[in-house]
């Protein structure tokens, strides 16, 4: 199924990019891009959004990963009645919370790497997950009364 397909090319994105990273970076090593604005940092989060609950393991990894498996079946089983654009939306979140749990999982972290020195450093699994927050947002607020009929 394209669904699957699509979280699947998000965390190979997401895997082959801190890949790099932690092949080619020190941790806390940065690379500025445009001094003071955007740089590459290897950062190694342990927690979650914003570094919160470090070491809380349960929350870290239980919560995740019974999103993402409520996720993965909900794509499948509405795979024919919702509209693209929510399926699209819960497969990027899908990925890129799977590329981040992968990370914490194996590593014992996740790696970030973008960062704007006015936010906290992010990775590509993090921009795919808030994408599709935000594509989810659109399809509710915008599509979902017309895609029913209720209009």
């Amino acid at each position: 199924m394209v669904y699957y397909l699509i979280a699947a090319a998000v965390i190979i994105f997401d895997r082959i990019i801190k890949n790099a990273v932690v092949s080619n970076m020190q941790p806390w090593e940065t690379i500025p891009v445009i001094e003071d604005v955007f740089h590459f940092t290897y950062v190694q989060n342990r927690g979650a959004a914003f570094s919160m609950w470090q070491e809380q393991w349960i929350i870290l990894i239980a919560l995740p990963l019974a999103v993402i498996a409520a996720g993965l079946v909900i794509m499948y089983l509405k795979r024919k009645t919702w509209d693209k654009l929510m399926l699209v939306s819960i497969a990027f979140i899908c990925g890129g919370g799977l590329g981040n749990l992968i990370d914490r999982i194996s590593l014992g972290y996740v790696v970030d790497l973008f960062d704007f020195r006015v936010f906290p450093v992010f990775n590509i699994a993090d921009i795919f997950i808030c994408v599709g927050c935000g594509l989810m947002v659109l399809d509710v607020l915008f599509f979902e009364r017309k895609n029913s009929g209720n209009e």
